[in-house]
Parts: structure tokens; sequence; C-alpha cells
């Protein structure tokens, strides 16, 4: 089993990669390698698409890498492949993001990237530190984490998702906001599971042992 974290030049990779190595070595879930090429993401056997930054940028840098975006679309909507992305990652699977100028996303889950607006001005953005998750929809990502579990999110947009059904989890900032998407194979996370601690690294390892 080979789990490809996909390096497209758009963060610090390196806590993201050691956690997922480390949660792989505990599973028994196989490989996990960090990479830019094509043909290694198009062979994988989960995909995981972090991202630091703005989300016009990320997309730039995903798409300046050529064949490298379509390798995921193959391996993912086209083969079905379990698919996680993170932060920005999760970001880029929505129809459109507003960050600077209106983007196009992947559109893999209808919906907008908008920017925070609490209703407390007392709350700053950007959304950075420790929330609480409430779990909307039940999900085989999430199997043994519960309302209440504690993420790590830095982040001034969040996804705005057309269909209720594909929320899978929320936390409270003076407003509702995304913290985990998901339909079919794919499912994203606002926080970084890899800063997450123990709810991070149950998540992680409820990915990597994933069979949909």
């Amino acid at each position: 089993m080979l789990t490809a974290i996909v390096d497209y030049e758009s963060g610090n990779l390196h806590s993201a990669e050691k956690a997922f190595q480390r949660v792989a070595a505990e599973t028994g879930a196989g490989t996990v390698t960090v990479t830019s090429d094509p043909d290694v993401v198009r062979r994988a056997d989960r995909i995981v698409l972090p991202g630091d930054g703005a989300f016009p940028a990320c997309r730039r840098e995903l798409f300046d890498h050529r064949g490298l975006f379509e390798a995921i679309e193959e391996a993912v909507i086209t083969g079905g492949r379990p698919f996680l992305g993170i932060c920005i990652g999760m970001q880029m699977m929505a129809t459109r993001g507003l960050e600077y100028s209106e983007t196009p996303g992947f559109d893999w889950i209808g919906g907008t990237v908008d920017r925070i607006h609490p209703a407390d001005p007392a709350l700053k953005v950007p959304h950075m530190g420790w929330n609480d998750l409430v779990i909307d929809t039940p999900h085989p990502v999430l199997s043994g984490l519960d309302t209440g579990e504690h993420a790590y999110f830095v982040h001034s947009y969040h996804f705005l998702v057309d269909d209720p059904a594909h929320l899978l989890a929320h936390c409270d900032y003076g407003t509702k906001i995304t913290a985990i998407v998901g339909r079919d194979t794919i499912v994203g996370t606002q926080f970084h599971p890899e800063k997450s601690q123990a709810a991070g690294l149950r998540l992680i390892g409820n990915f990597l042992t994933w069979t949909p």
C-alpha cells in the first residue's frame, strides 16, 4: 500500500510527512512518500493534498506542475482512490474560491470558499488555534472521534458547502466553520490533523486504513 503526499511547493510538508509515516507504521498501512511525480500519484493507493497560503497561489502552483492535477483527478475521480485534502488542499475541492479574486477550484464538492465573518467583532481573523469539533455526519474517517474533540486551525477563509450532506463536522467561531467535508472516496479537513495531537492522529489512522 502506497500513500502519496502531493508536493506542489505550497507549504512545509515535514510535519505531515512525519505524522503520516508514524501512523502508517503503527497501523501497518504501508509506505508514505512525499512526491511531485504524476506517475507516483497515479499509482498510489491513497492521496493526500496538503496546502498553506492563498487559494489562487496554491491552485496556480498545483496546475503549473505538468500533469500533476490530471494524475490526482485520474486516481481519485476515475479510479476511486481515497483522497484527503488538508487546509487549502481541502478548500481546493470547492467549486470556487473568493480569496483576492474569484478562482475556480476542482468542483469535486459544490460550494464556495469565502472569508470568515464572525458575528462577534472581538473574534480575530485568521481563526488560529484550538477549537472543538461538532460531528454532523457519521463517516469512517471519524470512527472513534466524538463531538468535543480538539483540532488545530489556522485560516482566514472557510468552505461553505452547497449540500449539507457533504458537511461531516464543523466548529463554532462566531459563525459556523466547516471543519470536515466528504463524499464518496474524498474527504477534507480545514484543520491540520498532523498538528491536532490524539484526535488528528486518530483521523489519519482511520484514513490510512479506510476501505471505501
